[in-house]
């Protein structure tokens, strides 16, 4: 870890923290100040532990504003799903009582378990997220600090004060004084975000595939709530989204800043900032960790080709894992065209209306509450299809399964495939993107094989490529399409049911 701090390797920064006894401050890996003597320097695998030891955030590389550690996304444990509902905001929205409620541990467990691993204990954590979160309103806003320490997720306005001298050595109009500019570039935002929005810039480990990302997406927006717009290299993604407190408009530009995507949110309850940043990170897989996949999928002759043309795949996740699961169901056995169809019919009959439409974006994707009891008439589909859609849905509506940030990836895997109509590819599907899950390879899929058989790639090796064979999968896929595919091209889904004992 010092040899890297040494280096100002970035790829190390968000996987661990070091700090400096002789200046009280604590900084990413790649911090461009003079490199500190190795007797005074420690390391902390969060920026919290280094918080809760008392040192303050460097000024110079903000450490608050790095990518999240990869390792979060591959664990599976009590400590992983933790970290990765604290991030979702659940701390903020339900206590430390209704983090330990979704994992299944005592409140004691689970502040054991994070102090003995992390070096903090989840309030700790949210802490340290929430002031972040404050951090960018006072630097990118003109909102009131009374209204900023609310819309971080304080308890009060002294908390707020308290914690942002702690952990950035300023008071609150200090840092807001210290922001880029020091003009009101960006306008008042007000209660519902404004129309200039909260811009933020989303980091993560470079090499970065942006072009493949948008692609992807682009195959797949859904018209009324997303759209793409630009041109090649310099598209913009738009959708909304469904957010604990109200509904919220994303943008994502495509082409690279140095180290980061720029982004723009809309938001109609500023609660909602953690939450929305958090589901657009995943989204964009922003926190997977480039090196570790290239070394592992790399070591195989039939990966290493494909692995030295995409530098830097990423694999898509979700924004909204309910409602991927239910498009999962509505692109069974059809195109992605047709898919779709589908989307769109069931977004004008069930959608949300916004408040008021925002250029394509028009919707919200109906809740699974919505669907649960709904005819499905309007779909032009099998009657079969309409009752695994509402099967889905009232699973999802009562927490029969559950598809929550710190979801037992195991355990819902096997609850989906215990529903009628769901079969191990749609299940895997749902895994993969709806809980972020790098490890997914769907064997039965028509397209996998197809890029396996084209790279030359044999189907024994597979166990290799752990913990990353949803980066492998994504290589065969593109290995498999046209390189140069449009929005239109017309892709086949595999079949979606099983061969062995699953419901059609």
């Amino acid at each position: 870890m010092y040899e890297a701090v040494c280096s100002r390797d970035s790829r190390f920064d968000g996987e661990f923290f070091f700090a400096v006894s002789t200046t009280g401050i604590y900084c990413r890996p790649s911090c461009p100040a003079t490199t500190p003597k190795r007797r005074n320097v420690c390391f902390f695998p969060t920026a919290a532990a280094a918080q809760h030891s008392g040192f303050r955030a460097c000024r110079r590389c903000r450490p608050d504003a790095v990518p999240g550690s990869a390792a979060w996304n591959t664990r599976a444990d009590v400590v992983g799903r933790a970290v990765r509902l604290i991030g979702d905001g659940v701390v903020d929205r339900e206590g430390v009582a209704g983090l330990a409620a979704r994992l299944g541990y005592s409140a004691r467990q689970v502040q054991r378990q994070l102090n003995a691993e992390l070096g903090a204990g989840p309030i700790a954590l949210a802490r340290a997220q929430r002031a972040h979160t404050a951090r960018i309103l006072l630097q990118t806003t003109s909102l009131q600090a009374t209204e900023i320490a609310f819309a971080a997720g304080f308890a009060s306005v002294r908390q707020f004060n308290d914690t942002i001298r702690e952990i950035y050595a300023v008071t609150p109009s200090e840092l807001r004084a210290a922001r880029p500019g020091r003009t009101s570039r960006y306008g008042s935002v007000g209660s519902a975000g404004g129309a200039a929005g909260i811009p933020l810039r989303l980091a993560h480990r470079r090499p970065y595939d942006a072009a493949e990302v948008f692609d992807y997406l682009a195959a797949r927006a859904l018209d009324g709530i997303e759209e793409i717009t630009g041109g090649a290299g310099r598209r913009t993604y738009r959708r909304t989204l469904r957010l604990p407190h109200g509904p919220g408009v994303v943008e994502v530009g495509e082409k690279l800043g140095d180290g980061w995507l720029e982004c723009r949110l809309h938001l109609g309850d500023l609660r909602d900032l953690t939450t929305a940043t958090q589901r657009i990170r995943r989204l964009f897989d922003l926190d997977a960790d480039p090196y570790a996949v290239t070394e592992r999928l790399g070591a195989d002759p039939a990966l290493a080709p494909l692995v030295q043309a995409r530098r830097g795949l990423r694999a898509p996740g979700a924004a909204d894992p309910h409602e991927l699961a239910i498009r999962a169901v509505l692109g069974q056995q059809v195109s992605v065209a047709a898919g779709r169809k589908l989307g769109k019919a069931l977004v004008t009959a069930y959608g949300r209306p916004l408040p008021l439409p925002d250029g394509g974006l028009t919707h919200v994707f109906p809740g699974a509450d919505d669907l649960a009891e709904a005819s499905l008439a309007e779909l032009g589909m099998p009657d079969s299809r309409r009752r695994t859609v509402r099967t889905v849905a009232a699973a999802l509506a009562e927490g029969a399964v559950c598809l929550d940030a710190g979801a037992d990836r195991d355990e819902t895997e096997k609850k989906l495939l215990g529903l009628r109509g769901i079969g191990p590819w749609t299940a895997g599907y749902i895994r993969m993107r709806a809980l972020g899950d790098p490890d997914v390879l769907l064997t039965g899929d028509v397209a996998v094989q197809a890029g396996m058989r084209r790279a030359g790639a044999d189907p024994v090796d597979a166990e290799r490529w752990r913990p990353w064979r949803t980066y492998a999968m994504h290589h065969f896929w593109s290995t498999a399409a046209d390189r140069h595919r449009t929005p239109q091209r017309d892709v086949r889904y595999p079949p979606a049911i099983g061969t062995a004992g699953h419901h059609s």
